[in-house]
């Protein structure tokens, strides 16, 4: 059974649990001295540590969130197609399609209506050579000789209602400015590092080896000449 902590110790527990910082509990905690100091320390004792691994079991169960499924959630954000939230298409232009390539109208209500405004306004009224069907979304057409089969580029946003799966998780909403729409999204790559240090891929230590993989070893010298100290540091990797 468990040794029951003291109740500030207890304190810090629960603290420590809230964003897993081991110097501002303590001092949330109510302990004095450096926190620098004192979070570690306490860290490092077996009863609190004990309590804070069965603390996080509990909560984990209760959860149904575990180690595997929070790696499974960051792979997913950094493997999720990004065409998914939003795209930059290429399509038809209004004479791609048209007969003899001829500006091709949506339907003849489209038509009519630009007929009326020309009447209004004195001005010629528009052929219909090309005839209806105008489809935005269509690709152009290769042999196109107003665009040159190239139709016309345009940023097509999804409808953010209808993501699911790791797009939804990536969909970080959206910002209306000065410049346009900018869809906002997740952190890829602090997914990816999180992945990477999760499956232990950064080594995050430096080691300072000395001559064959040994241990570095210290030079102690009251010498105040850079040039003796370098020649002693040079003879020590010699041997």
């Amino acid at each position: 059974m468990a040794k029951k902590l003291p109740p500030k110790q207890k304190r810090f527990v629960e603290e420590y649990l809230i964003d897993l910082n081991a110097s501002q509990s303590a001092v949330r905690a109510g302990y004095r001295g450096d926190p620098n100091t004192v979070g570690p320390r306490l860290l490092a004792n077996v009863g609190v540590s004990t309590a804070i691994a069965a603390a996080m079991k509990a909560r984990s169960a209760r959860t149904e969130i575990t180690a595997d499924k929070v790696l499974q959630r960051w792979w997913q954000m950094v493997n999720v197609d990004v065409n998914e939230l939003v795209e930059y298409r290429r399509t038809n232009c209004r004479y791609c399609w048209g007969f003899d390539h001829a500006y091709q109208w949506a339907d003849n209500s489209e038509y009519q209506r630009t007929v009326d405004d020309a009447k209004r306004n004195k001005r010629q009224a528009p052929s219909n050579g090309g005839g209806f069907g105008f489809v935005e979304a269509r690709d152009a057409n290769p042999a196109c000789p107003k665009c040159s089969g190239e139709g016309y580029g345009h940023i097509h946003v999804h409808d953010s209602r209808k993501l699911s799966g790791a797009a939804r998780q990536l969909y970080a909403g959206v910002h209306q400015g000065k410049d346009g729409l900018r869809v906002l999204l997740e952190d890829r790559a602090k997914a990816l590092e999180n992945v990477a240090r999760h499956l232990g891929m950064f080594n995050d230590k430096m080691t300072l080896l000395g001559p064959n993989g040994g241990p570095l070893q210290a030079i102690v010298t009251t010498t105040t000449d850079p040039l003796e100290a370098a020649k002693i540091y040079q003879d020590m990797m010699k041997s």
